[in-house]
């Protein structure tokens, strides 16, 4: 073989690599799964967002309805403000719980709602005012210790 013809299927194998890198990379992120149609606005307020991250996904019984767009501190209720950016195919009572879970014993974190039983919607802008924060497991871990060891006293 010729060395350029060499140097081309090296080149073409490279770029097959970075390719399948770059889907791997989008399925491991779960962003190839949500397509960025019309969305709403709502915000939320907890008192510990554990491990949350912008971007982080948003499932109501498992459907990705949406992501998390932004998170703050509100410096007047010293919580967390976290702003969501729900799909506009998917509409919510007033009533509507949103709860930090997570995938699996340490995986990543994500926001399920939890629709209530009211008729009137969320509007874009509103605020789900029924929040569970985030487990932290530090935390259960400490309780469980502490815990035993009361019992065992």
């Amino acid at each position: 073989m010729e060395r350029t013809t060499l140097d081309l299927w090296v080149g073409i194998f490279v770029v097959a690599g970075l390719a399948a890198l770059a889907v791997l990379a989008l399925k491991v992120g779960n962003l190839s799964t949500y397509n960025m149609s019309e969305t709403y606005e709502l915000q939320g307020y907890f008192s510990n967002i554990g491990g949350l991250k912008s971007q982080a996904s948003i499932k109501s019984s498992g459907v990705l309805i949406g992501r998390v767009a932004q998170i703050s501190l509100d410096p007047k209720r010293y919580e967390a403000k976290v702003t969501m950016t729900i799909d506009k195919r998917y509409q919510f009572p007033k009533d509507t719980f949103a709860n930090i879970l997570t995938s699996g014993l340490l995986g990543e974190q994500y926001i399920g709602l939890i629709p209530g039983g009211e008729e009137e919607f969320l509007k874009a802008g509103d605020e789900i005012k029924k929040t569970q924060s985030a487990v932290v497991l530090e935390d259960l871990i400490g309780r469980f210790l502490y815990s035993k060891a009361e019992d065992s006293k």
